[in-house]
């Protein structure tokens, strides 16, 4: 069975391994740790550990339990003032690495309990902040405090030195594909390869190097981002020409939407540019690769996880 790691966090990475979960392939999906918003804040403030909130939002999207488990699995206490509107999910594994120690014995135990098939790793066991750099040289501490800066971020670091996983260093290693999910360019997808264990492993693997482009762009992010500003992104922190391959939306998004998204949250879709991709030795797989769920845009699951799969199946043609 063919293997692929999928570098991610929050909603992007967990959309689409609802769609590859279902292909005979062995997934490894590696998760940021460095969410500091809501539930997951109270937690790692109370408890002193890395962020919980991506990863057990991931484990759910693997899960093959019944639709009763996750209904309870995603239960929120919202009237209960000392339970602080936290999930279910995120006390369990909270409670796990209080009894394990690490999240490396607490996550197979959730995953054993959701009855998932793959890895889910975090990053790194350590908790660390994310801090962005504005171009006027201002630190921005916290995942959330980035996403909400209205200055641009030039560049994202840890708060410390921080160790990879082993277990990810390991998967690079063996994967047949190396993928960088859709979701949070700088506080998703950075996050992963700003540490230097985890870059030179990506850099050392001959396997093609695969970017699932976002469909919008994020204000104060990648405002008027292409397809190919995306990758230039990543590849400061990994090296040029390390991505070496797109999948993008070639289907123009319904006016209304683009509109509504215009309006409301300050995004515009993001355009492809061939020609600069091409310049840069990209492969463009493209397609329409969006739907339109309770009037979201969101990634088609099924359709990006087969064009993923026959990726993997045109070494063996």
């Amino acid at each position: 069975m063919k293997k692929i790691i999928i570098f991610g966090g929050g909603s992007g990475l967990s959309q689409l391994l609802k769609g590859l979960k279902l292909f005979p392939i062995d997934i490894t999906a590696v998760v940021s740790v460095s969410d500091n918003g809501g539930s997951t804040l109270k937690l790692r403030k109370d408890f002193n550990i890395p962020a919980v909130g991506d990863i057990s939002k991931v484990l759910m999207a693997m899960s093959n339990t019944s639709q009763d488990i996750v209904n309870l699995m995603n239960y929120r206490f919202k009237q209960s003032k000392s339970l602080g509107n936290h999930s279910v999910k995120n006390l369990l594994l909270t409670a796990l690495l209080e009894q394990k120690g690490d999240f490396a014995n607490a996550i197979p135990v959730l995953a054993e309990l959701l009855d998932i098939e793959g890895k889910v790793l975090p990053i790194t066991e350590d908790n660390a902040e994310l801090v962005g750099i504005t171009c006027d040289n201002k630190e921005i501490v916290g995942e959330t405090s980035i996403t909400k800066c209205k200055k641009k971020i030039k560049r994202v670091k840890y708060d410390r030195e921080i160790e990879a996983n082993p277990e990810v260093i390991n998967s690079i290693k063996e994967a047949d594909l190396i993928i960088f999910s859709s979701g949070s360019l700088l506080t998703s997808i950075i996050p992963n390869i700003i540490i230097n264990d985890v870059v030179k492993a990506i850099n050392m693997s001959k396997a093609p190097k695969l970017y699932i482009c976002n469909l919008v762009t994020q204000p104060g992010e990648t405002d008027n981002f292409k397809v190919s500003d995306h990758i230039k992104v990543i590849n400061e922190y990994l090296g040029n020409n390390t991505v070496n391959m797109v999948l993008a939306n070639n289907v123009k998004i319904p006016q209304e939407l683009v509109l509504k998204y215009a309006n409301e949250e300050q995004k515009d879709p993001v355009l492809l540019d061939e020609d600069a991709l091409k310049q840069m030795n990209v492969r463009v797989i493209q397609d329409k690769i969006y739907t339109i769920e309770d009037g979201l845009l969101r990634h088609d699951t099924l359709k990006t996880a087969y064009l993923v799969f026959s990726i993997l199946m045109e070494s063996e043609t």
